[in-house]
């Protein structure tokens, strides 16, 4: 007796029976198939449509194998490339909350600048009125100090003519003071007392 190894090895190639369909059978059924489909032909046929049968289904398992392995693939990428746009919108999601903060605060500086903007203003326009109004003073202190200069000039120029006088006046006085004090002098010599005493005092008062 044929050990089942031959024998399925013979199913396979006179038959058409994969190992795969009579691993289940025991030798002496492997042998009982043989025997059959050797005796009754209407056994092969309908082996060989179980035969045709299995070979399309290996070749549908095959195919569809092949697409459930592409599926599988194309899930896995699918997968990498859904986890890689997770993370890339996780990033744009930190991104957007860091502008949104810095976009705040640049609201929040635009505000302050615009504060600072009006204090400057409100001082600038102060500024301006106190600079009008030290320029104004400043006319007036310039016409002033013409006014006090000019009024200096005539001082200085009336000053000047005082001393002249003074000086012609002095010596006016110098000359009558000399006058009077030859004629006293030519008085004196006379012996009238009273005339003399008269003269002393008027000579006197003369000289202050």
């Amino acid at each position: 007796m044929a050990s089942k190894k031959e024998l399925q090895t013979i199913l396979r190639e006179e038959y058409g029976i994969n190992k795969n369909i009579s691993q289940s059978l025991a030798p002496e059924d492997c042998e009982q198939l043989l025997v059959t489909l050797r005796s009754q032909p209407s056994a092969v046929k309908l082996v060989d449509s179980f035969a045709e049968k299995n070979a399309d289904l290996g070749n549908r398992n095959r195919h569809f194998g092949q697409l459930r392995s592409r599926a599988e693939s194309k899930l896995e990428t699918l997968q990498a490339e859904y986890q890689q746009l997770e993370g890339e919108v996780a990033e744009l999601g930190k991104q957007v909350a860091e502008l949104e903060g810095q976009v705040e605060a640049m609201e929040a500086a635009k505000a302050a600048l615009t504060d600072r903007k009006d204090v400057i203003k409100t001082e600038t326009q102060a500024l301006e009125a106190e600079i009008n109004r030290l320029q104004m003073e400043k006319r007036l202190l310039s016409s002033r100090v013409q006014t006090l200069t000019t009024q200096n000039d005539e001082l200085s120029d009336a000053n000047m003519e005082l001393k002249k006088d003074n000086k012609e006046l002095k010596n006016v006085v110098d000359q009558i003071r000399l006058r009077l004090a030859r004629d006293t002098k030519v008085l004196l010599q006379y012996e009238d007392n009273e005339l003399r005493k008269a003269l002393i005092r008027l000579f006197r008062w003369t000289l202050g």
